[in-house]
Formats: C-alpha cells, sequence, structure tokens
C-alpha cells in the first residue's frame, strides 16, 4: 500500500495500485460471475480508508472506491440469479501488514480513533464476511464496514 499525497505520487505505483485492487477485482468478480451457483455470494474487499480520507491514501482510496462501485453495479447485473454481491470494508487490523513500520505509539493511537478503542482482529473481518456468504441472503449491493464505529 505504497502511500504519498496525490501531487507527489508517481504514476507507475498509481497504476501499480490500480491494477492489483481495481482490475484484480475486476477479473475475479468477471469469473465468479460466470461460475458462481445460484444462491451464491460474491464478496469483495474495500477499506474503511474510504471514507476516512486520510491524507496520502489517495491513489489507495480510489481504487478501492471502484471495488465498492463495482460490487453494487455487479449485484444488479446479476438481477435474477439469487447471488449476492458485498464488498467488506474493514477498518485497521491487527495484522502483521498494519504493524509492519509503525510504532507502539501510532497504534495505539491508531486503536483509540474508534468507539471500541481496539483493533479489529482478522477473526471480527471473518465473522462479517461468513454472514454475507451465509445467512445475510437480504444483504445485496452493499458496503459493510467493519471498523468498530470508526468512520
Amino acid at each position: 500500500m505504497p502511500l504519498a499525497p496525490i501531487a507527489q505520487m508517481d504514476l507507475e505505483t498509481f497504476d501499480r495500485i490500480q491494477r492489483v485492487n481495481v482490475r484484480g477485482t475486476f477479473v475475479i468478480d468477471q469469473l465468479a460471475a460466470r461460475q458462481v451457483r445460484n444462491g451464491g455470494a460474491i464478496i469483495n474487499f474495500s477499506t474503511t480508508i474510504t471514507r476516512l480520507q486520510a491524507p496520502t491514501y489517495g491513489a489507495y482510496a480510489a481504487s478501492k472506491g471502484a471495488v465498492e462501485a463495482m460490487s453494487l453495479i455487479l449485484a444488479r447485473e446479476l438481477r435474477g440469479r439469487d447471488v449476492t454481491v458485498n464488498a467488506v470494508a474493514p477498518g485497521p487490523t491487527a495484522t502483521p501488514l498494519f504493524f509492519e513500520g509503525k510504532s507502539q505509539e501510532a497504534i495505539d493511537h491508531i486503536a483509540s480513533l474508534n468507539p471500541m478503542e481496539r483493533l479489529g482482529t482478522p477473526a471480527d473481518i471473518a465473522e462479517v464476511t461468513a454472514f454475507l456468504a451465509g445467512p445475510g441472503r437480504w444483504v445485496n449491493g452493499q458496503t459493510i464496514y467493519a471498523n468498530g464505529g470508526a468512520a
């Protein structure tokens, strides 16, 4: 997740972010739409940063905003197949990638920003994903923010 102000980000880095997050999701959604069984679920991943709109996250947030738009459009395109398409938008989650390069002070500050005063866990995100993959059949075309109330 290369970060830089929009005015300073080089286009090569921007293109790489878009290729991974937008094109990657597009290709997987395209294949899933062709192969998922009726009654199935497609779940994409976005990020809470699309709501927080923090400086230096412009390219990343733009790519995930595209993922959210694709999720809603694909849900509408699969009309009549009883297939749901949603996006999960995690907030800061306690993973090795999240901790990489951050001081304990920075981690504690980020954890304090949501009303639950902690980082999310992979299990928190898995619960939301499992809900959308299983009993959440009436949820379709939505982005679910799993972030402890941060945004």
